[in-house]
C-alpha cells in the first residue's frame, strides 16, 4: 500500500511540471505582473478539495486530526518560508519539479530545504521549532471557533471561488489549450498543449483528495505534504532509520519521477546550471524554506492547500504570512533593484 504514494506523486509531479504550477509564482505575479490567474488557481485546489475531503470525512473514510493551531510558529514560519520562496526560486513542491527537469539550481534548493527541515525536525534547531509551536490556541478550525458547519465555509469558498474564475474566463484570453503542430492525439494533449492554470488547478485539487484515501490505507491520516517527507529522505540516508519510510517519502520521490517524464515527453529536460550567485540564493533559500515549513506545520501544500481545504486556522494564517514572507523579499530582490536602476538611467 505505501507504494502508491509514488503513484500519486507521479501524477501531482507530471500535472506540475505541464501546467507550470507553482505557488511562489503566483504570490510573485500578483505584484510583478498584476497577474492574479495564477493566485486564483491555487483557491480552485482549495475549493475542490474541501468539497472532496470533508465528503469523505462525512462517509467515514478518513478523519481529521485536533490538536490546536500554533499561531506563532505559523507566523513566524510561514514568514520566514515565504521569504525563502523568493530565494530559493521555487515553493518546495516547486523545486521538486523543478529538480525533475534538470534544474541544477532546484537540485541545490532543494538538498537546502531537506536539510533545513530535517535540522529544525530532528537536529540542532529542533528546540526552537518545538518553542514556537508550543503556543497554541484550543480551536483548530474556523467553522470550531465560528461554532457553524464547516459545510457552510465549503459552499461559500467553492460558490466565491467559482464566481471569480467565470469573471476570469470571460475575458480575451487565450484559450485553455494553445495547440501545436507536430505531435498527435494523447501525446498532443499531454506534451504539447499549453495547460490553463485553471485545468491544472481543477487536476491538482483531483489529486489532493485522491492523496488523502490512498494514504489512509498505510495509516497516515493526511493528503498532500512535502516537509516532512523531504525532511525523512535525508535523515533515512544518514541514519538508516526505516521507521522514516512512509507514503509520504514516496509521494515526493513521485513528484520527482513524474515531472522528469513531462519534461522527457515535452522536450523541455536539460541540464541548466545557474551562475554562482544564483547558487548561493538557491542554497540558502532552500534552507530557510525548510526551517520556515518546519515551524508554520507546512509548505504551500500542507498548509497552503491542505490545511486551508480543511479550513484549519493554520493553513489560513500561513497563507497570510507566506504572502508577506513573499512580497517583502520581492520587493527587495527584485522592485527595489529595478527602480533604483531606473533611477540610475534617468539621472544619466
Amino acid at each position: 500500500m505505501i507504494v502508491l504514494g509514488i503513484i500519486c506523486g507521479l501524477m501531482l509531479g507530471f500535472v506540475l511540471q505541464r501546467g507550470r504550477f507553482c505557488v511562489v509564482g503566483a504570490y510573485r505575479d500578483l505584484i510583478l505582473a498584476k497577474d492574479g490567474r495564477m493566485f486564483l488557481a491555487t483557491f480552485v485546489v482549495i475549493a475542490i478539495q474541501s468539497i472532496g475531503v470533508y465528503a469523505l470525512n462525512g462517509t467515514g473514510v478518513i478523519q481529521f486530526g485536533n490538536d490546536g493551531f500554533p499561531w506563532l510558529g505559523t507566523i513566524v514560519g510561514g514568514f520566514i518560508f515565504g521569504i525563502g520562496m523568493v530565494f530559493a526560486g521555487g515553493c518546495a513542491t516547486g523545486t521538486w519539479y523543478r529538480a525533475g527537469e534538470g534544474m541544477i539550481g532546484s537540485w541545490i534548493a532543494l538538498f537546502g530545504y531537506m536539510l533545513g527541515a530535517a535540522m529544525t525536525k530532528y537536529g540542532v534547531w529542533k528546540v526552537a521549532g518545538d518553542q514556537l509551536l508550543s503556543y497554541r490556541t484550543s480551536d483548530t478550525y474556523i467553522h470550531e471557533t465560528l461554532n457553524v458547519s464547516p459545510w457552510l465555509l465549503v459552499i461559500v469558498v467553492a460558490v466565491l471561488v467559482g464566481i471569480l474564475v467565470m469573471r476570469e474566463l470571460r475575458k480575451p484570453k487565450l484559450p485553455i489549450f494553445q495547440m501545436k503542430p507536430k505531435k498527435k492525439g494523447i501525446a498532443h494533449l499531454l506534451f504539447e498543449k499549453r495547460w490553463h492554470p485553471f485545468v491544472t488547478a481543477l487536476l491538482v485539487g483531483l489529486i489532493a483528495i485522491i492523496a488523502w484515501p490512498l494514504s489512509a490505507m498505510t495509516g497516515r491520516m493526511f493528503g498532500l505534504g512535502i516537509t516532512a517527507p523531504s525532511a525523512n529522505i535525508l535523515t533515512f540516508l544518514i541514519t538508516g532509520d526505516d521507521a522514516l519510510i512512509d507514503w509520504g517519502m514516496f509521494l515526493v520521490l513521485g513528484i520527482f519521477l513524474g515531472a522528469f517524464i513531462a519534461a522527457k515527453g515535452s522536450g523541455e529536460f536539460r541540464w541548466r546550471l545557474p551562475d554562482m550567485k544564483t547558487i548561493r540564493n538557491n542554497a540558502f533559500g532552500g534552507i530557510v524554506m525548510g526551517f520556515g515549513a518546519s515551524v508554520a506545520g507546512g509548505c504551500t501544500i500542507g498548509n497552503g492547500l491542505v490545511n486551508s481545504a480543511l479550513f484549519a486556522w493554520q493553513g489560513w494564517i500561513a497563507i497570510i504570512f507566506f504572502l508577506l514572507g513573499t512580497w517583502v523579499a520581492t520587493y527587495f530582490t527584485i522592485i527595489r533593484k529595478q527602480r533604483q536602476t531606473v533611477g540610475t538611467s534617468k539621472a544619466a
